[in-house]
């Protein structure tokens, strides 16, 4: 059986204001959910919705309202510094010393976890994270993708068995986001619990087993991802034609057709209404010569869409 990496029940964070303003802000309302020993977690939601207060309240820089929060087997309000001890938290901002190397980093950060040098482990993360080449390199002289991997490093001193990741590959270009996620999923493969907040929807639904979707402070999903994506009940196909008349109608019950172009058309349709093969026959019975197919299910950024727009 999983052992619960990270438990929260029922909690909130209201941000007192000055009397005169008004009532205080709920960044979290009654937020409850769990987090799986060797999961990769998505956190979600747009700006605002509260997933920094969250992470900031795992990291014991900001102050709980209320609410139970258990990691790795630890009570927040009872054993806080075990809390904070199970977790590393790689930042979005790249804050590094520009003229520290990555080694002088990593063990400058384990000492100030009050590490001993025979238990430091700083060359197997610099193996890790790809960085044991430039070990002895000055920060300013890294490239973003390295940055960022060596934040990573800086996390994971102290060997958590939880690491969160806040938007981890904002700015970064796509070769070196391919290879920050290849590092990511060989800690999971050695059992890091994966915490995840991320623009990037496809990132998410790429990477994460189950994701929680937050808006203004209220959980509004938690699901598998697989299952989240079959929220989604409408499916568009565009068919590329034989050219045609522009002026032809169609029409079909729960289908709604547009014409692209000549040799185009999309249609729109909810996936429990009518079968794939019925619109094939109908484009074939008012004559329309079919040349490629291109199918568009759906994805997670219709579901993110569809629950947070309200």
């Amino acid at each position: 059986m999983m052992k619960t990496a990270l438990s929260v029940e029922n909690l909130s964070k209201v941000y007192l204001r000055d009397k005169k303003k008004g009532p205080g802000i709920n960044a979290l309302n009654n937020i409850t959910l769990e987090v799986k020993q060797g999961e990769i977690f998505g956190l979600l939601g747009p700006n605002g919705a509260g997933k920094t207060t969250f992470l900031s309240i795992l990291a014991g820089t900001v102050v709980k309202t209320k609410g139970k929060v258990n990691v790795w087997g630890f009570d927040l309000d009872k054993n806080p510094r075990q809390v904070r001890a199970s977790i590393g938290i790689v930042p979005q901002e790249v804050n590094l010393d520009a003229f520290f190397s990555p080694k002088k980093l990593l063990d400058l950060q384990a000492g100030l976890y009050g590490i001993k040098n025979s238990q430091k482990i700083t060359e197997t993360i610099l193996n890790l994270v790809s960085l044991n080449e430039q070990a002895n390199s000055y920060s300013r002289n890294l490239s973003g993708g390295m940055k960022r991997r060596l934040l990573i490093a800086k996390a994971m001193v102290h060997q958590p068995p939880i690491l969160v990741l806040d938007e981890p590959t904002a700015g970064v270009d796509v070769e070196l986001r391919k290879n920050l996620w290849e590092n990511v999923k060989q800690l999971n493969k050695i059992g890091v619990t994966i915490i995840l907040t991320t623009h990037y929807l496809f990132e998410a639904q790429e990477m994460c087993n189950r994701i929680a979707i937050i808006n203004k402070g209220n959980l509004v999903a938690l699901d598998t991802t697989k299952k989240l994506l079959e929220r989604i009940k409408t499916k568009k196909i565009t068919f590329k034609l034989k050219e045609f008349d522009s002026n032809l109608v169609l029409k079909l019950p729960h289908v709604k057709f547009s014409i692209e172009s000549k040799d185009s058309i999309s249609v729109n349709y909810e996936k429990e209404t009518i079968d794939f093969e019925q619109l094939i026959n109908y484009l074939k019975e008012k004559n329309l010569k079919i040349l490629d197919i291109s199918i568009d299910e759906g994805n997670l950024e219709d579901v993110f869409i569809q629950l947070t727009k309200n």
